[in-house]
């Protein structure tokens, strides 16, 4: 059976490229990064291309524990495929720290993978869509993710597909300066994965109608955020694990 990793600590990185530059990312990417990632003992979760940006680049990658998380970035990016390969992926970007440390929301809501399925380099892109919502609160307030793990994730089983994971803010610090973090957030992230945009829309629709969510889950949510939630509507490359 293929190993199934459970990332306690997961990164998800959205890069701002320079115009036209993300095909040259992407193929990069995918073709250098990955396993040699994973060498250096992290899991490289998913890779994205945002549908709304066509110069944003999004990818997810988890660590077991904070301590390891900080061995293994060492590790890459003081290592020799950085060093060869590093300054090409610089250069396609324009910024690269929107960067959010996240966590399990619970025990059951990380993302659970197989790197032993990932495709090959050069695998063709699966037609699937991505949805990534985050929501944010006011820092030190628990009552918005509670809202979100006990009203929300259930709400959003009835209705539609699972969420593949449900992550929220990391608070212990970054320990890795070398690669800044978005620092005082107070966020979830509710991944979900869907055969196209109208499954998407369909599904918030639905949301919507279900009575619960109508009228307690989504006003109580709304009175909870600190922004409006930020949809991302992603789709994976081809050796996206996360799809």
């Amino acid at each position: 059976m293929p190993e199934v990793r459970h990332p306690a600590v997961i990164e998800l990185r959205q890069y701002t490229l320079r115009p036209g530059r993300r095909a040259a990312l992407v193929e990069l990417f995918d073709r250098e990064f990955v396993e040699t990632q994973e060498a250096a003992g992290m899991t490289v979760l998913g890779q994205f291309r945002d549908l709304d940006d066509p110069d944003r680049f999004v990818w997810l990658r988890g660590f077991p524990d904070m301590a390891v998380r900080h061995t293994a970035l060492a590790s890459f990016y003081g290592g020799p495929v950085w060093a060869e390969h590093g300054p090409r992926a610089n250069a396609t970007m324009v910024d690269s720290d929107d960067v959010l440390l996240l966590r399990p929301l619970d025990a059951d809501t990380g993302p659970a993978v197989s790197p032993a399925t990932r495709p090959g380099p050069g695998a063709a892109a699966p037609d699937r869509l991505v949805a990534v919502t985050v929501w944010s609160f006011p820092p030190g307030r628990s009552d918005g993710p509670t809202l979100v793990r006990d009203g929300l994730v259930p709400a959003l089983r009835r209705t539609g597909p699972a969420p593949l994971a449900v992550l929220g803010t990391e608070t212990a610090p970054n320990t890795f300066t070398r690669l800044p973090v978005r620092t005082g957030e107070n966020v979830v992230a509710v991944l979900t994965s869907y055969p196209d945009d109208r499954a998407r829309r369909r599904h918030a629709a639905d949301l919507a109608a279900d009575a619960l969510a109508r009228d307690a889950v989504l006003p109580g949510l709304q009175r909870e955020s600190a922004a409006a939630p930020l949809t991302l509507r992603l789709t994976p490359t081809g050796r996206s694990l996360l799809r």
